[in-house]
């Protein structure tokens, strides 16, 4: 394989998903073309596959459409940088992650100066806000999805659109033995388990915690036999949640790391929608989804948003296969009445399971990272790869 000496590579990951998935991406392209230097917003992932992380993306990440202000002044802050930077630096590339508000506009800036965009993992425009579809068709040379249902989307409306899978399915995998995971994290093998992941940042934290534990603290009456578990969510601080669970009588275990092992020892979650509903769904775990967001974003995203569902497990099924608990549904009430319906009936889960497992077939074969970088050492070089690479 020839190369032409160190290719600088902007990459943009404004959220904690996309740092895992960026991060991935970076592996496998380095695999292929060592010579490519990265360098932007991410993560602790994208640190580790060595790339110069500039902001780390919890300084620009938010929840909701109001939420947004509260981080205005970082936001633009990083804006600003990442211009300046297509100008100094003069990337070969953009790779731009989801996060769409802020990369759409920063897809422009790159537009302007002639710097090519690869953009991976699709704004979520078949939800809400169509309208930013003839926006991606002109300024995304090559967008790259890993939905199914995303790329007949894309392409009807004229953008240039692969999908390669869901880079979950190779990542998602427990790494302990079940009874081995049961006892490091001091769980009792004869009694149920229920996970209980209240979001990847703060804000999603504060306000779903307290109701996912009002309601475990009315489960925990009528259901002697069930024990709780939290997987902490690398950003979240530890000392917050344990002064939230301090407020409660329970005996809950928090586990920092381990996500997938949890997912794997647990009979039933209740989750914030988001990554995490799929991280289950290819462990074949149940769950329940809740989700809250400001009155104002819930008001604002009512007009805007165009799909029936907000779990992407649902979304990927479409029907509904899994309760959704959403803005005022989200309430202890509900959440014990629903968890309880379920633990009660056997059949319901295992019904359930069965879904999981057909959703999981959609989300592709194992390899979707590596055929993210070869497409993107297309784009790059504009060749095919060697054989030896593919």
């Amino acid at each position: 394989m020839k190369h032409t000496g160190e290719r600088k590579i902007l990459i943009v990951a404004g959220e904690t998903s996309g740092d895992l998935h960026g991060a991935h991406l970076v592996k496998a392209a380095l695999s292929l073309d060592p010579n490519l230097r990265f360098y932007g917003v991410g993560g602790d992932h994208l640190r580790n596959t060595g790339t110069e992380v500039i902001f780390d993306s919890s300084e620009v990440a938010v929840v909701g459409i109001v939420e947004v202000f509260s981080k205005l002044r970082s936001i633009y802050r990083a804006f600003r940088w990442l211009k300046r930077s297509l100008d100094r630096d003069r990337p070969s590339l953009a790779i731009l992650i989801d996060f769409p508000d802020f990369n759409l506009k920063l897809a422009k800036e790159a537009n302007k100066r002639g710097i090519p965009v690869f953009y991976y993992i699709s704004p979520q425009v078949w939800a809400w806000r169509r309208g930013r579809v003839k926006k991606i068709a002109k300024l995304i040379p090559k967008l790259v999805v890993i939905l199914p249902f995303e790329a007949s989307f894309y392409r009807e409306r004229g953008v240039d659109c692969e999908f390669v899978g869901h880079p979950l399915v190779d990542i998602v995998k427990p790494h302990l033995p079940m009874e081995k995971a049961r006892e490091i994290f001091r769980l009792d093998r004869d009694k149920r388990t229920l996970g209980l992941l209240p979001g990847s940042r703060r804000e999603e934290v504060q306000r779903l915690l307290p109701v996912l534990l009002e309601g475990a603290q009315l489960l925990a009456r009528d259901f002697p036999d069930l024990q709780f578990i939290i997987p902490l969510a690398p950003a979240i601080n530890r000392v917050e949640v344990e002064e939230h669970i301090g407020r409660f009588n329970l005996d809950i275990r928090i586990v920092e790391e381990h996500i997938y092992d949890v997912l794997n020892i647990c009979d039933l979650i209740i989750t914030a929608s988001g990554t995490a509903t799929l991280e289950a769904t290819i462990m074949n775990t149940p769950m329940i989804i809740v989700y809250k967001v400001s009155f104002l974003s819930y008001l604002v995203g009512r007009l805007l948003v165009k799909v029936r569902n907000i779990g992407l497990v649902n979304l990927i099924a479409e029907k509904n296969i899994v309760p959704e608990l959403i803005q005022g549904q989200a309430s202890p009430a509900n959440v014990f009445n629903e968890t309880s319906n379920m633990l009660k009936n056997p059949h319901l889960l295992s019904t359930i399971k069965g879904e999981l497992e057909k959703v999981k077939e959609k989300l592709g074969n194992p390899g979707a990272s590596r055929r993210a970088a070869q497409i993107l050492y297309r784009f790059i070089h504009q060749e095919p790869l060697s054989p030896n690479s593919a």
